[in-house]
């Protein structure tokens, strides 16, 4: 699965749309992403299963991004942002 994925980041960093995020957003997004994920682990309860967006590792969350436009990249963050709340209650 991990093979897939960094099969799959590559593949993104290879055909770079226009409209894709930078570098240095996406470097800021996958840190966030990352921090967020470690967040999670540690609340009791919590999601538990790893997947492209619960990832630990950054590599895949900087990868996936830079294939990726701002909106997309600022929503995944939402999302995680969105559950670690949702879990903190």
């Amino acid at each position: 699965m991990k093979t897939f994925l960094l099969a799959a980041a590559t593949l993104a960093t290879l055909s770079v749309p226009a409209w894709a995020a930078d570098p240095n957003f996406c470097a800021e997004y996958a840190r966030d992403a990352v921090r967020q994920v470690n967040v999670n682990m540690t609340i009791p309860g919590c999601f538990r299963g790893f997947d492209a967006r619960w990832n630990r590792d950054y590599g895949v969350h900087y990868g996936w991004c830079l294939g990726a436009p701002y909106e997309a990249a600022n929503r995944e963050r939402a999302i995680r942002a969105e559950r670690l709340r949702e879990c903190r209650y």
